[in-house]
């Protein structure tokens, strides 16, 4: 039976992965993926706030990341109210910092403060567009593994709230450059807990084999064998310039399950009851972090804000009673959770071609003469569908193998569902935007598709890989959209090339 084909438009293809259904509906959306506001109108186009996909092409073309401005308020907001509630009783609320880093610009700062939430940095570029949208400082933190010295000047000249010291070597340069500022540095120590997060290796940041934080195991090269967490502890408190706020940890990213939150709260608050003891001192600050989970396919299951609030609060609530000490101030930084699901993008559909790869035979299909299995033979058809952007203006899938989805934006369709490979432009066969993703067989060349839940981590690593122009943001709200970051123009692209 060599040669034998298949043809699984209308059943799961064995090319697919497990977790992949073949939808019931091509033209459906699954609403944990969206934004409030998108949805199809009456001539099966996708729309956001009444703006038609196709309207927003011919506004500012494509690739194009379409933000709804409501959704990322009401996820702000979201966030801020569950966790202040769940804290009332236990710390008075929560501090909620937006994590710049997943995606930021002054329009989005602008959005954070005037939503009641505070501001997370993590580099001097970061600070710079702080500065620009004028939140006060005293709302803004600076994180970083390797801060220049410049950048420790610029968060004092801002009167940062607060700096996350990432090792003794940090936080004692922080000491000297505030002591000879005469300036005091509010300073948190971030630490890793030892705590595995599920998620990707790059993208778990708490285990010791790596480069953030500091270890609380006893792994100091300190003579009394102190770790270096608390090494750091006794430094800080010692130190003119530094006033030592509390203590920090971040676990990881796109984290569904609780489990791991709650070990780094018990393990960071028996440390802070410890030091407490030991140094008598009072450390009036928890940062538990952020790296909450969004839904990029079907099978995602994010937990909502009030969910993950109430079971953090259970543990910090049971862990400060047992340890008899009255809960630090607590604060959360969710970055990934509140925009990632507000912005899709936007591309046009250019070349296709199927391919013909080998599968196992699907279950109760043909058999040789004999009986034997054909399955060795059987090959099956994979589409590519290439679009006008790709790696760089979303580099998780060839970073962390990310999975997305894609919907046709431009109409519906009744045609059977092909199993496609969404894939960009670029001069690598890893450009892969959508691994995995059942498209209509009609799928063709100026079709509209659209990738939801590219708010975070696509604009703010995107790149000009083949001189290709990082595309602009678009920001919609009540059926109005307008440019908050320009896309980039080949002028842009030649004007820092010297020419010498």
């Amino acid at each position: 039976m060599s040669g034998q084909t298949g043809n699984p438009l209308n059943n799961a293809s064995p090319l697919a992965p497990e977790w992949l259904a073949v939808p019931a509906d091509l033209n459906a959306l699954h609403e944990p993926m969206w934004a409030a506001g998108v949805a199809r109108n009456n001539a099966g186009e996708l729309a956001i706030d009444g703006i038609p996909v196709s309207e927003l092409k011919r506004q500012f073309g494509t690739p194009l990341f379409v933000m709804s401005e409501n959704d990322f308020r009401a996820r702000a907001r979201a966030f801020s109210d569950a966790f202040n509630d769940a804290f009332a009783d236990i710390c008075g609320g929560v501090d909620v910092y937006y994590a710049g880093k997943s995606f930021l610009c002054t329009a989005v700062v602008r959005w954070v403060e005037e939503e009641g939430l505070r501001l997370d940095t993590a580099s001097g570029g970061e600070l710079a567009v702080a500065h620009r949208a004028g939140i006060p400082g005293a709302d803004v933190a600076l994180h970083g593994n390797n801060k220049s010295d410049a950048e420790i000047h610029r968060a004092l000249d801002m009167q940062l709230g607060r700096i996350v010291v990432d090792s003794l070597a940090e936080l004692e340069r922080v000491a000297k450059i505030a002591s000879a500022r005469g300036e005091t540095a509010k300073v948190m120590l971030r630490l890793t807990p030892g705590v595995h997060a599920h998620t990707h290796e790059f993208i778990a940041t708490a285990h010791e084999d790596q480069k953030f934080g500091l270890s609380m195991a006893g792994d100091s090269t300190d003579q009394a064998g102190l770790s270096a967490a608390e090494e750091a502890v006794a430094a800080a408190t010692s130190y003119h310039g530094i006033e030592l706020l509390g203590l920090h940890c971040h676990i990881g990213s796109q984290i569904f399950e609780p489990d791991g939150f709650a070990l780094a709260a018990v393990k960071l608050l028996h440390f802070l009851a410890a030091m407490q003891e030991k140094y008598s001192i009072v450390l009036p600050e928890l940062d538990l972090g952020g790296g909450y989970g969004i839904a990029y396919t079907p099978v995602d299951t994010p937990r909502p804000p009030a969910e993950i609030a109430q079971a953090m609060a259970a543990v910090v609530r049971s862990t400060c009673a047992e340890l008899g000490i009255k809960s630090p101030r607590i604060s959360i930084e969710p970055g990934r959770a509140i925009v990632g699901s507000t912005t899709f993008t936007l591309y046009e559909v250019g070349t296709l071609k199927t391919v013909r790869v080998d599968a196992p035979a699907a279950a109760g299909g043909e058999t040789g003469e004999a009986g034997e299995s054909a399955a060795e033979n059987v090959t099956y058809p994979r589409r590519y569908v290439s679009v006008d952007g790709g790696m760089s203006d979303n580099a998780r899938p060839v970073l962390y193998d990310a999975d997305y989805s894609a919907v046709v934006a431009s109409r519906t369709s009744d045609a059977a569902p092909q199993l496609s490979r969404v894939v960009g432009k670029h001069c690598e066969s890893g450009d892969i935007v959508v691994r995995d993703v059942y498209l209509p067989e009609d799928v063709a060349a100026g079709d509209l598709l659209a990738v939801p839940g590219t708010g975070a981590y696509c604009w703010a690593l995107s790149s000009n890989y083949n001189y290709l122009a990082r595309p602009g943001v678009v920001a919609v709200r009540d059926g109005s959209a307008r440019l908050i970051v320009r896309g980039e123009t080949e002028q842009d692209l030649l004007n820092r090339d010297m020419g010498v």
